[in-house]
């Protein structure tokens, strides 16, 4: 399984929402399980202008100065150092598969609330835009599919469409669908994650976030037992998996309590999840 990970993308920052630095602890974690066969591939950041694909320019230079909060709402120079690594991971992952027609990984979160010049819910720049303008203007894909799997709402991938006026773009975003568990009875998720991959299905690249928040025990999340987390990501892998695929991991909160442990063992059930993930994805398409 290639990922697309540099140790720059990860930053410490005071946030109830582990996700600056759970980029290393992920990867130590995969790390620890050599059957899931990790290749760590390098890149380059992101630059102002990149992320200005997306966002808009003045909002980008105030957020990387420190002139303006990022999504953790601080301007912690670390937090921002590391913002054109994040982006830069999904871009340089999502270039590999379209070159390449496979799937890979990003070892990303923080971007689906970000909108055009705001910041929102631990989000700062939203890479999933600025990769797909990215990639369409290289002329690498004419349609790109978005199917984001974190429990929330993807309103800022929504409001950059709207401003930028985009065509090619099949959103599908799970967190306006569904709130709780009765939400999901009967099938529903399934269902509404099978149409939306049948709608992705003549895009040129997927970008598929694996949240791990929408979990019954996240905080933030409460919707989808174990079992259905892991059949999310197998139907996604088995449908998906032989194009041009990037998944990433999005939100996921759930916390062990204890002043002794260490950062990944306080996150351990966050980390079981995505371990689930890579597992499946070593598992299908090797």
């Amino acid at each position: 399984m290639k990922v697309f990970y540099r140790q720059e993308q990860a930053a410490r920052t005071q946030s109830f929402s582990p996700s600056a630095f759970k980029p290393a602890l992920v990867l130590d974690d995969w790390r620890r399980h050599p059957e899931f066969n990790i290749e760590v591939i390098g890149f380059e950041p992101v630059s102002p202008d990149q992320l200005a694909l997306a966002h808009n320019p003045e909002f980008v230079r105030g957020v990387l100065s420190g002139e303006l909060r990022n999504g953790f709402g601080n301007t912690d120079p670390g937090v921002a150092a590391s913002l054109p690594y994040t982006t830069g991971s999904l871009v340089a992952a999502a270039e590999h598969a379209l070159l390449h027609r496979e799937a890979v990984c990003s070892p990303t979160s923080g971007f689906h609330h970000a909108s055009y010049a705001n910041v929102e819910g631990f989000c700062t720049f939203n890479g999933l835009m600025v990769t797909a303008v990215a990639m369409h203007q290289q002329g690498l894909a004419q349609r790109i599919g978005i199917i984001d799997c974190d429990v929330h709402w993807g309103n800022g991938t929504d409001q950059i469409i709207r401003k930028l006026g985009i065509g090619w773009i099949e959103h599908h975003t799970m967190g306006s669908h569904f709130h709780g568990r009765s939400d999901v009875g009967n099938g529903e998720f399934e269902r509404w994650l099978n149409q939306a991959i049948d709608r992705c299905m003549d895009c040129d690249l997927v970008i598929y976030q694996a949240g791990a928040d929408p979990h019954v025990d996240d905080p933030l999340g409460g919707v989808l037992t174990t079992q259905q987390m892991s059949a999310r990501d197998r139907l996604v892998f088995e449908r998906l998996g032989q194009r041009p695929l990037v998944w990433n991991l999005a939100g996921g909160y759930q916390v062990v309590d204890g002043d002794d442990l260490s950062d990944a063992q306080k996150i351990e059930p966050v980390l079981a999840l995505h371990r689930e993930t890579a597992r499946l994805h070593c598992e299908i398409l090797g």
